[in-house]
């Protein structure tokens, strides 16, 4: 243990600090781990935040919201005068058609596209030999499959932005349809994006941060990489509807018809592009290597979160010798089966009910709003904060605590509540309509996680003892064995019971 004594605040006043709980390695387990620099803690966060969500998802969703009902642009558009019912691109005959070879409807599974699955069985091999050493193994791998996206991306958005057409693309991207704002499915998705880009409430940042020292200025890593992430879509929103622009030219429909608004959209996009420069079936190779660069990155980092929280939970269980290799290659294996479901013929329409209602959206508003309400009054904004200072030395941003304790409980609740109001059942591409069996294992999908935390507190509130009201009390205060303040100074030990009444007294009001 390493008890710091009193020290001063940046307003002055002298503040109790927090004794740092260096929990020794338990007699025969091995080392947790943790980054061998800076670098490489920087890219693996980068290549989780900055994926297929930027590149994909992000320009998939303003074109959905944006694209749906621009009535207005469509008829000031001269450009676009001539339309074509059954106008379609070589490149969607080939996504849906020979790649896809898509059913009519999720009742319709069919066949095991055996190349996709074989695809999908090298990534989770890829995934398992990148990640099976923990963070030494994944702190090298991310020095390529971090950087090497960006240089493709610029290659697609110089093609893009040259080529004709492009320059409406960017108008429809650029001036958006304003009495769209007043429809709560656009703050839905555009709430539910940030989730889905910052991978906030996936508990992936938190294992990241923590192989961290503890005196990393988390702070200052949080406001560069969430600059970063924005800009990155920001960027790949200019090359995809460049590109959209060049197509609805070249076809004579409107922008808002040349593509499907779903998930394939920047499999229609990019490669349209890619075509159209020198030596195409190099940069065709170099695209789609891209593609499974960022899809791998999220991938390592989403099974490292998982298996960090059950080695934690567990050290003498996994924390042994080859163990926890044993564990990641049970979870490969578990998650490859589950994703074969969606390589069949009607893959496509149970991808997109996981995408719509499992890890985003919904659940992911629900556990936030547990999370900040959590951290903000029970563990208490302030001792919070006073932890980030005792960490890099600095008070952040005042107002940021006022986020924490109104502002993001507040708007998360209102999200919520106005997805739930204004549900809609989904569609893909606008034009098939999932049966209502498709929205029910949608909704159980979507509950298996928000279930869990009214159903842990109902077992914990019914497992007490005592009057109801003081149940209710003793599940509102911290956990007494979190690192504590202590409260009679550095002379004193800070045991859990103390440091705990004393938080109680002066935070948490329990």
């Amino acid at each position: 243990m390493d008890s710091r004594a009193s020290g001063t605040a940046s307003n002055g006043e002298t503040k109790p600090v927090y004794p740092v709980m260096e929990k020794e390695e338990e007699e025969g387990t091995l080392e947790r781990g943790h980054w061998n620099n800076k670098m490489e803690f920087v890219l693996s966060v980068a290549g989780e935040i900055i994926g297929l969500g930027n590149v994909w998802r992000f320009p998939y969703l303003c074109y959905k919201n944006g694209g749906e009902h621009c009535v207005e642009f469509q008829k000031t558009n001269g450009s676009l005068n001539g339309t074509s019912e059954n106008a379609t691109s070589p490149v969607i005959e080939f996504w849906e058609r020979r790649v896809l070879k898509i059913s009519d409807g999720i009742q319709h599974l069919g066949a095991l596209r055996w190349e996709l699955a074989l695809c999908l069985l090298l990534a989770w091999v890829i995934c398992y030999f990148c990640i099976w050493k923990g963070v030494k193994s994944t702190g090298k791998v991310v020095y390529f499959t971090a950087t090497f996206p960006y240089l493709m991306l610029v290659v697609l958005l110089i093609r893009g932005v040259t080529l004709p057409g492009a320059a409406q693309g960017i108008q429809f991207y650029l001036y958006p349809n304003l009495t769209r704002l007043w429809d709560p499915q656009v703050w839905m998705d555009a709430g539910t994006q940030i989730f889905f880009s910052f991978a906030i409430c996936l508990g992936c940042l938190t294992a990241l941060g923590s192989y961290n020292k503890y005196h990393n200025n988390c702070y200052r890593d949080c406001l560069a990489l969430c600059f970063l992430n924005s800009g990155t879509s920001f960027v790949a929103g200019f090359a995809i509807f460049s590109i959209l622009g060049f197509m609805s030219q070249e076809q004579g429909v409107p922008i808002s018809e040349v593509a499907e608004s779903g998930p394939g959209l920047a499999f229609i996009a990019y490669p349209r592009a890619v075509v159209m420069l020198p030596f195409s079936p190099l940069w065709a190779c170099c695209f789609f290597f891209m593609v499974v660069l960022l899809g791998l990155d999220s991938q390592f980092v989403c099974v490292e979160s998982l298996v960090t929280a059950l080695v934690d939970m567990y050290p003498r269980v996994f924390r042994k010798k080859n163990r926890r290799e044993v564990l990641i290659l049970g979870v490969s294996v578990i998650s490859f089966l589950v994703g074969l479901v969606m390589l069949t013929e009607g893959g496509m329409y149970v991808f997109q009910l996981f995408d719509y209602y499992a890890a985003s959206g919904m659940c992911l508003l629900f556990v936030a709003i547990f999370e900040s309400l959590c951290v903000a009054w029970v563990y208490g904004a302030r001792r919070f904060y006073d932890n980030i200072e005792d960490m890099i030395g600095y008070r952040p941003w005042p107002l940021i605590k006022y986020c924490w304790l109104f502002l993001t409980p507040a708007v998360c609740t209102a999200t919520f509540l106005f997805s739930l109001i204004k549900y809609t059942p989904l569609t893909y591409n606008k034009k098939y309509t999932y049966p209502w069996w498709g929205d029910a294992l949608g909704w159980l999908l979507a509950l298996s996680s928000m279930v869990c935390i009214p159903a842990w507190s109902l077992y914990r509130l019914g497992t007490l003892k005592g009057p109801f009201r003081e149940r209710i009390r003793q599940l509102m205060c911290p956990a007494e064995d979190l690192p504590q303040r202590n409260p009679a100074g550095p002379s004193a030990p800070a045991t859990p019971r103390t440091s705990l009444l004393r938080l109680t007294e002066l935070e948490s009001h329990c």
